[in-house]
Parts: structure tokens; C-alpha cells; sequence
């Protein structure tokens, strides 16, 4: 029997790619996206090319929303093996506030990038308890690694966009805090780090970013299908364990 997985805000860029590999790898994927219709016109190409994967309707800043698509794969599955928790914003790449702490950038970017991955792994996580090896993988950031920000010698370090590096920051002890109480389980946490990528998170990515969608996908995909051998409680990029 095929794995089940979800991967959040996978109508595009990385996501997309993610639910892509995963489709490949023999995984049967739910792509989920805020917009229905954007999600169906995404899952329908990766179906052509041969992948079992079905669209959701799935908005992580909504409790009502996220509990739904609880109780639509618990009808339609009744387990969960992987969850991707890879929406993501960064609406300082477009908006500039004056000062370094914003409060309204700080709660956007926070719904999304932490409460949203809360919202989704609380509704979920019965589900993935009920699969023999369930995973959860947090797309994070070598920017919100608190030993790059603080290292001058960090090509990360000059980089200032508070709210998304903090929410990052957070997302990562959520990762280390959810391993710890799971241990004994077979649930594996893990955050990573997929780089530089070229997506439409930031206006400038697509120009100047090094890493391609796919290239990136594969170090999520790697951690979605790690092994009972596999870590639990890291952070990790393609070179391997990153400090936090």
C-alpha cells in the first residue's frame, strides 16, 4: 500500500516540486492550497505524468479549514504517513517597514509561517500516529538559524527580514520540541532547510536565487522518506546538519 502524504502550499514553486518527487517516489500525495482551483489545476499535470496525486482545498491560517481536511483524510485514508509543512510567506520581500520590529508584518508572517504549521501537525497529528512511520518535515531556513545570524562570517548574516526570520526561528523549536515528545513513537520531526531557492517567495529569487525548485525539493523529499534509522529532531540542508 502506497504512503500517504501532504504537503501545504503545493500549487507552486518548491511545494509543487515537493509534491512532484513524492508522486515519483510511489507516494500517493494530497497537494493542498488555499485556493481550490488552484490546487486542482496543479495536481492535474503531475497525474498526466503517471503520479497518484489528488488536490485539497486546505488554508493552514484557518482552524475550520485545516479541521476539515482533517476529517477528509481520516474518511478517505484513515492514517496520514507524511506531512510537509511547507507554506511559507515573506511579505518583507515587497513591504518595507520603517522600523526593524513591525507588529502587523511580525502576526502576518507568523499566522503562516508557525501558527499555520501548528494548526496543521495539531489536526494531523492523530492521523500520522496511526501510520506505521509517520513524518513530519518543517521547511525552515539556514535564516533563521540563530548561530548564522549571529556569526559575521555567515553569508546569512546580512540578511535582515525580521518577522520571517523569526518565524523561522520559531518553527524550528516547534521542531525540537515536538521530537522530544514524541519520542518512543515512530514519529520523525525534522526541520530543513532547502536553500536559496527560485520560486515566487521574494520578487528577486527568480534572478538571483542558485538552486532550482527541483534541486531543493530533493533535500525535503529525502527527509519525508527517511528511514526508522533516520534522525528525529534535526535541522538539515543539503550538506547536512545545520546549527540552529
Amino acid at each position: 500500500m502506497s504512503k500517504i502524504a501532504l504537503v501545504t502550499g503545493a500549487n507552486r514553486g518548491l511545494g509543487l516540486e515537493i509534491a512532484r518527487q513524492l508522486g515519483r517516489s510511489g507516494v500517493s500525495v494530497i497537494l493542498s492550497a488555499r485556493d481550490a482551483s488552484k490546487a486542482s489545476a496543479a495536481a492535474s499535470p503531475l497525474r498526466k505524468e503517471g503520479a497518484d496525486v489528488n488536490a485539497m482545498q486546505l488554508d493552514v491560517t484557518n482552524v475550520s479549514s485545516v479541521r476539515g481536511a482533517a476529517e477528509e483524510l481520516r474518511r478517505d485514508h484513515g492514517l496520514l504517513d507524511i506531512l510537509v509543512n511547507n507554506a511559507g510567506i515573506l511579505p518583507e520581500a515587497t513591504e518595507h517597514p520603517q522600523e526593524a520590529v513591525d507588529g502587523a508584518l511580525f502576526r502576518q508572517t507568523f499566522d503562516t509561517n508557525l501558527f499555520g504549521a501548528v494548526n496543521v501537525t495539531e489536526q494531523l497529528l492523530p492521523l500520522l500516529r496511526e501510520s506505521g512511520s509517520g513524518r513530519i518535515v518543517n521547511v525552515s531556513t539556514r535564516m533563521g538559524s540563530l548561530c548564522d545570524q549571529s556569526d559575521p562570517n555567515s553569508v546569512y548574516y546580512s540578511t535582515i527580514v525580521p518577522a520571517y526570520q523569526a518565524s523561522k526561528a520559531a518553527l524550528n523549536c516547534m521542531t525540537i520540541l515536538l521530537a522530544k515528545s514524541l519520542a518512543g513513537t515512530r514519529i520523525k520531526v525534522n526541520s530543513v532547510c532547502p536553500g536559496f531557492v527560485q520560486t515566487d517567495l521574494t520578487p528577486i529569487n527568480r534572478e538571483h536565487a542558485p538552486s532550482t525548485a527541483e534541486d531543493a525539493a530533493n533535500v525535503v523529499v529525502r527527509y519525508a522518506l527517511i528511514g526508522d534509522d533516520g534522525p528525529t529532531g534535526g535541522f538539515f540542508d543539503r550538506e547536512g546538519t545545520v546549527a540552529w
